[in-house]
């Protein structure tokens, strides 16, 4: 079902001087944007050198927890499985995304934070 792990976003005080670090390290800028209309919040994606893996960092104080981005095979199938699981939390329940798939976001049992994302 989980098929794997897109990216992992973190939350950052200073999102410029974690750019810098990041790239240190060997990451890369691969793009840049506002999570929020009044272009506040900045959502930062840094690739890894294999191409296949991102680290996305994000300054919105509201939103300090590490997100795990999970590729799945069917978010809505996942989503029926796991709805009346009273331990699962969902932040946001399936909804379309620009792709033509869905995405979904939980809060597992853990209190970890994941975003669904597939057909």
């Amino acid at each position: 079902m989980w098929r794997k792990i897109e990216c992992v976003a973190i939350y950052t005080q200073d999102i410029e001087k974690s750019i810098r670090f990041y790239e240190m390290l060997g990451l890369t800028k691969s793009w840049d944007t506002f999570q929020d209309e009044q272009n506040k919040w900045r959502l930062v994606g840094m690739t890894f050198p294999d191409g296949n893996s991102e680290l996305v960092l994000k300054d919105n104080p509201d939103l300090q927890f590490s997100e795990t981005e999970i590729i799945v095979s069917d978010v809505q199938e996942t989503y029926e499985m796991l709805k009346d699981n009273e331990e699962v939390i969902w932040i946001r329940t399936p909804f379309p995304n620009h792709l033509g798939g869905h995405v979904a976001v939980m809060q597992a049992p853990d209190e970890n934070v994941f975003v669904l994302i597939g057909k």
